[in-house]
């Protein structure tokens, strides 16, 4: 179960760094130059910590938590590379709603995870 304590972590870190992004951009949009000087690493830093979050929940998952983590973290993982390309490119119409999408979805995977219903393992759940 240690792994679902660094699971919780990172996710945790992870959903901060997301919910940093809109922070920085309407600051930038404010006025502040120096925000969008850190919207783009921390952007970064939030791939890595899913590709982090990722291999941590399939460690979980292997040892026997829930798959859900897994496969909500891949579909993050696969907005984030999409949210950076349309950053990068300067395509705000999509990197506007995918952005809020992830901010969503990063706080929903963050409070699933720290749930105390989140720690039975699944072999407990069907024996039950």
């Amino acid at each position: 179960m240690k792994s679902l304590v660094v699971l919780r972590v990172v996710a945790v870190t992870h959903a901060i760094a997301l919910c940093l992004q809109p922070v920085l951009a309407g600051s930038y949009l404010n006025g502040a130059g120096a925000a969008m000087r850190m919207h783009e690493p921390i952007g970064l830093a939030a791939v890595f910590l899913c590709l982090g979050q990722l291999l941590i929940a399939t460690i979980w998952w292997r040892t026997g938590g829930r798959a859900l983590a897994v496969g909500l973290t891949a579909a993050m993982l696969a907005g984030e590379v999409l949210q950076v390309t349309m950053g990068y490119t300067r395509n705000l119409l999509l990197h506007i709603p995918v952005g809020i999408t992830l901010v969503g979805t990063g706080i929903a995977v963050a409070v699933w995870t720290c749930r105390p219903a989140t720690r039975v393992r699944r072999t407990e759940k069907a024996a039950a």
